[in-house]
């Protein structure tokens, strides 16, 4: 019989490669031929799954994506089905800050791809803002759904306050990447952000780093 061929594992093979080249070299570095070098396959190969360098960069957008939601759902695997929502809110905090090599990784690909955005028409045609739409909906979610439970004021605006959070986690993680703040500092922020949204007598808060 025939081998099957497993092309979502080939896929991840090549964005992860992207994700190699560019972490080590930005990414600009990214070429079709870079990527090929770095995975130990054919320029055919590369291209049969990416046929230009634009699908290429937004394969490798959406399996980084993929494997932070992947951490961030590691973080809540103890917690009730759904968690509570500061713990949710917590753990996407936790794993936006760029603290070990993975999250990093993303956030100095995910700032890459943000600034070509900017120029590439290719990429600017890519829903690249979507990501972070699906965020910002997940946590207003969670806070519609401590509002609910009494757990934070029922005048807040949850839509605000989910894009204040996202933005202020991009921010920080920034600031970490480029050696601003350490990861210690930008938690510390987060969590006072996180404090002045919750009852603070809902209990400690679980906010770190691993």
């Amino acid at each position: 019989m025939p081998r099957t061929v497993d092309h979502a594992q080939r896929r991840a093979q090549l964005a992860d490669a992207v994700v190699a080249v560019a972490a080590r070299a930005g990414l600009h570095a990214v070429t079709i031929r870079a990527v090929a070098a770095e995975a130990g396959v054919s320029l055919r190969f590369v291209q049969y799954y990416f046929p230009t360098k634009a699908e290429l960069l937004v394969g490798a957008l959406n399996h980084l994506e993929t494997l932070s939601h992947h951490r961030w759902n590691r973080r809540l695997a103890d917690l009730p089905d759904p968690p509570p929502a500061r713990a949710l809110i917590e753990a996407f905090c936790a794993e936006a800050l760029p603290t070990d090599t993975a999250s990093r990784a993303f956030h100095l690909v995910g700032t890459s791809y943000a600034v070509l955005a900017m120029t590439d028409p290719d990429l600017a045609q890519h829903p690249f803002v979507a990501g972070i739409d699906r965020l910002e909906h997940q946590l207003a979610r969670a806070l519609s759904r401590a509002q609910r439970n009494g757990e934070i004021s029922g005048d807040l605006d949850v839509t605000a306050e989910a894009i204040r959070l996202v933005m202020l986690a991009h921010g920080l993680g920034t600031s970490v990447l480029i050696g601003q703040h350490d990861p210690d500092t930008a938690l510390a922020v987060l969590t006072d952000q996180l404090d002045r949204l919750f009852d603070a007598t809902t209990g400690p808060n679980s906010l770190s780093p691993g």
